[in-house]
């Protein structure tokens, strides 16, 4: 059997090669095109994958285990090691209210209207709730690149998608442990769930901390390369073995390792050289995923199925609307206030992709309305991609969130000239203490950046004091200003729990002092 097995495999290779080319060829001309007409990428390549399904020379489709178990550990890995936990950490609180609760509630709304619209059994519509409430962010973030966002909404929305997936991919695994055993109660279903969330980040920690631990030993990129992909890949796998999440598994390790393990021993060429490669592969696995998405529509099924899929994207679009509004008003009395033009992005953002055509996929045979649920989900996919992938960027243009006046633009350039300057020095310095540099070439070069950072810091200085000397900020400058004011006292609070927990100082004194940095916190005007 398995002979035969690898003699199908090896035929089916070659006849593959072709596919390949052609879908490369074709991403090459999409990216190119979506860069000369300012077009989404992801868009794009879903309708070339529509243009070409017919043209090519073997059916390829999407494949349910390949996105799981390959293309999803990659793409939150990516996203992990690439986010800042102290940003993260600021924004924790609507992160967890729009991953968390936002997500059952969206849930529950887009089930009971399919439910009763539709004539859904619970099951169904339970399970189509949870597909449709996963946002897919990969198109949001293109926009953001596109169009300038303020850092706290990027923030928010990436931390979103790193736990919002996990959230549904836990509540879709419970919803079918009840198809599949015909019974699970409240208490049941709650308790499973804390301790999928809990396991997985747990086990999460502890593979992040111990592939951290290597960084601090070595300094080679190629084996840190084959160390994240073996932990991304390895961390899921290790989840699911132990029933515990591994999206929440992959999440945590991503942020341990790009946190706390590159940013000790590891040099600046190396974390280039891992960085790289992670923005490479996450490029590389949506291109195939959006393109897949088109050649595994069909546009006959989707006519067919209009009216139930169009009261399929109104509902998970009601339910968008009334997890954001309400849940981020209620966060108002305990954290900084999001703007409501924030909130409308979060909620025009709602786009679906990939892992909500990949659960569809996954439903069970035995489910009987298996084949209408991923008609309307690819359907709900299809729609989503073209119609708000198209217009995401212009409405996020006409709410002006982040203009950048030409003040706040010199003062920028300044910034960014003075962190690489900076940055430079830091690594002369690494290069002469290991003796790759010579002292008299160490000093010739230190002295070009110091000129650099003198000038810099200068410059800044002199548009800083003016604007503090007259009494008034550039508009477009004050953001800027209280994010740098914002870190510093972060800063601080760090330093104060820090003492609080080795008992250096009273928790009275603490407390009184944390308090009074959280209120000049909150009345820092949002970046």
């Amino acid at each position: 059997m398995l002979i035969g097995t690898a003699a199908t495999a090896t035929r089916d290779v070659p006849e593959l090669i072709p596919v390949l080319i052609i879908l490369l060829l074709v991403a090459t001309a999409v990216a190119l095109l979506s860069r000369r007409f300012r077009l989404p990428y992801v868009t794009g390549l879903v309708i070339a994958g529509l243009a070409i399904a017919e043209l090519l020379p073997q059916r390829v489709g999407l494949n349910t285990s390949l996105i799981l178990n390959l293309f999803l550990p990659i793409l939150l890995f990516e996203s992990a090691i690439n986010t800042d936990i102290s940003r993260l950490r600021s924004t924790l609180r609507p992160i967890l209210l729009l991953a968390g609760p936002g997500v059952v509630l969206a849930s529950g709304i887009t089930a009971l209207v399919l439910k009763f619209g539709l004539g859904l059994g619970w099951i169904p519509a339970l399970l189509a709730g949870v597909i449709l409430a996963i946002t897919d962010t990969v198109s949001v973030i293109a926009v953001f690149k596109e169009v300038a966002v303020p850092g706290r909404l990027s923030t928010i929305v990436e931390g979103e998608s790193l736990f919002n997936d996990g959230i549904a991919l836990v509540l879709f695994g419970l919803i079918l442990q009840a198809h599949l055993t015909g019974s699970v109660t409240l208490t049941e279903g709650v308790q499973r769930f804390v301790v999928v969330i809990a396991g997985g980040a747990l086990l999460g920690l502890v593979l992040g901390y111990l592939c951290a631990g290597f960084f601090t030993q070595s300094d080679d990129p190629l084996s840190g390369i084959l160390l994240t992909v073996a932990l991304a890949l390895g961390a899921y796998q290790l989840g699911e073995l132990l029933r515990v999440s591994g999206v929440v598994a992959v999440v945590v390790s991503g942020l341990i390792v790009g946190n706390a393990g590159l940013s000790r021993r590891f040099s600046a060429s190396s974390r280039i050289t891992l960085y790289n490669f992670w923005d490479y592969a996450a490029f590389g696995v949506n291109t195939f995923i959006f393109l897949l998405i088109g050649l595994e529509l069909e546009l006959f099924t989707l006519w067919r199925n209009l009216p139930a899929v169009l009261l399929a994207i109104a509902a998970y679009q009601v339910g968008r609307l009334l997890s954001v509004y309400p849940l981020l008003a209620l966060l108002r009395p305990f954290d900084r206030p999001i703007p409501l033009r924030w909130q409308h992005v979060m909620f025009l953002g709602n786009i679906k992709g990939s892992l909500s055509m990949a659960l569809a996929l996954s439903l069970p045979a035995s489910l009987a309305e298996r084949g209408n649920l991923i008609a309307l989900v690819y359907g709900a996919v299809l729609l989503s991609l073209v119609g708000q992938g198209l217009s995401l960027p212009w409405l996020v243009k006409q709410l002006k969130l982040s203009p950048l006046s030409e003040t706040r633009r010199q003062t920028e350039e300044l910034q960014a000239q003075l962190i690489a300057a900076k940055a430079a020095q830091d690594e002369l310095e690494s290069l002469l203490k290991t003796g790759v540099l010579p002292k008299a070439v160490y000093e010739e070069l230190r002295s070009r950046y110091q000129v650099q950072v003198a000038r810099a810091e200068k410059s800044l200085r002199d548009r800083y004091n003016q604007r503090a000397d007259s009494g008034a900020i550039d508009a477009g400058d004050r953001p800027k200003l209280d994010a740098i004011r914002r870190h510093l006292l972060l800063s601080e609070k760090s330093a104060l729990q820090e003492a609080l927990r080795k008992r250096v100082i009273s928790e009275a004194i603490a407390r009184e002092q944390l308090q009074q940095i959280d209120e000049q916190i909150l009345l820092l005007e949002d970046e």
